[in-house]
């Protein structure tokens, strides 16, 4: 579809996403806006500009973002990360992470069961029962791994899948807002570190402190990518380049473990990791096609809200019931930890950190970042076993 800002103009898209980013932090910060949040913001007018043919829904600028600011977002966030309670509080995520799992596959089950996919019902079970345990990545796999090659039945599975999981995204970054759902949970406290960060050293930033904290992201990213380059190199008949956001995440916290004070100097890193998580959510956002989800996919549609809808079900209202079952106050969940958790399997390893940095849940950046790299693990072959199973 063509648009107003043509897709090959990439200082115009990156000028209309970074602007979205910008309408997310001025919304969030007046009455009205506040309970959304900049990233729905971000999200809501994105999908509303690509589908009034305002902006491109493809574009080489969405690259960019994904292949260079993503990877970029997660050490400029990590920054100041506290590695002692990053471990303390990877556990829960990961128990959080297994329920999500186990949600995704009793949605698939159930979808399957009640309605009728066609001749094409067992590759596309597989396929959202990977896409949905760790991200899109392993929804590629299962459908090459398959061999699965029917372009319209593709086209239509993406548009669902972009749509819906971005809808989803909505739903569970609306839910700390709600008093009725935090009361029901364990509360903890993922403020404080990043709070006091940003109260001594974010609002002091100056260009040798910002070029210090970008050089600092660019390195670790750099680093990070020579290591898979290297370890691939190996042939060990492993693909390493799964694990690349795992080396960013070390690259990011050792020095920030063992050198604090040099890194408390790195003024501004956090806020510039804030507008690209919001240019990152509007670049997912874009390329939600309405029409083609309404014109080609309404029973996919209906499956794939089954599946998100008992994948819901399951990791917050059976978070409540393990919550009675636990004994200790600390094995219990939060209601953070779990929308960590489920996000990191519906939407893969980039958008459960970059979540967590649009809330401010400093210490659950890792975290997520460690059970979305699971989900690469675990998600294709667990596609692929329900695929053969049906």
């Amino acid at each position: 579809m063509n648009s107003l800002i043509p897709a090959d103009q990439i200082l115009a898209v990156f000028a209309a996403l970074f602007a979205i980013a910008w309408f997310g932090f001025w919304a969030e910060s007046k009455p009205w806006g506040k309970t959304l949040t900049g990233a729905i913001w971000a999200i809501l007018l994105s999908i509303l500009l690509s589908n009034l043919g305002i902006m491109p829904q493809s574009s080489p600028a969405y690259d960019v973002v994904f292949s260079y600011f993503v990877p970029m977002l997660l050490p400029l966030f990590l920054i100041h990360a506290d590695v002692r309670r990053i471990l303390a509080e990877s556990g829960r995520v990961g128990l959080g992470f297994i329920l999500a799992c186990f949600g995704t596959v009793m949605g698939v089950l159930v979808g399957a069961s009640l309605l009728d996919l066609g001749e094409f019902e067992s590759i596309l079970a597989g396929m959202f029962t990977a896409t949905y345990t760790g991200g899109s990545a392993n929804f590629a796999a299962v459908m090459q791994s398959t061999g699965f090659d029917n372009s319209s039945m593709i086209a239509a599975a993406t548009a669902v899948d972009n749509l819906l999981g971005i809808l989803f995204l909505v739903v569970i970054i609306l839910m700390p807002a709600s008093r009725f759902f935090m009361q029901r949970y364990v509360q903890r406290n993922y403020f404080s570190d990043q709070e006091q960060s940003l109260e001594q050293g974010e609002n002091q930033v100056g260009g040798l402190s910002l070029a210090a904290a970008l050089t600092f992201a660019m390195l670790v990213v750099a680093v990070s990518d020579l290591t898979v380059y290297l370890l691939n190199l190996l042939a060990l008949g492993i693909d390493f380049s799964l694990l690349r956001y795992l080396f960013i995440t070390l690259y990011s916290i050792i020095p920030a473990t063992l050198m604090p004070v040099q890194m408390k100097k790195l003024n501004g890193g956090q806020s510039m990791g804030f507008v690209l998580a919001l240019v990152f959510f509007a670049t997912i956002a874009a390329g939600a096609n309405v029409a083609t989800l309404l014109a080609h996919a309404p029973i996919l549609l209906v499956f794939v809200f089954i599946v998100l809808l008992v994948h819901w079900l399951v990791v917050f209202i059976g978070g409540l019931l393990l919550n009675r079952l636990l004994k200790k106050q600390a094995l219990k969940l939060s209601l953070p930890e779990l929308i960590i958790a489920s996000n990191a399997a519906v939407l893969g390893a980039t958008t459960a950190p970059a979540l967590a940095v649009a809330r401010g849940w400093g210490t659950l950046v890792t975290p997520g970042i460690l059970v979305g790299v699971a989900g690469y693990i675990v998600g294709t072959p667990l596609g692929l076993l329900i695929y053969s199973w049906w």
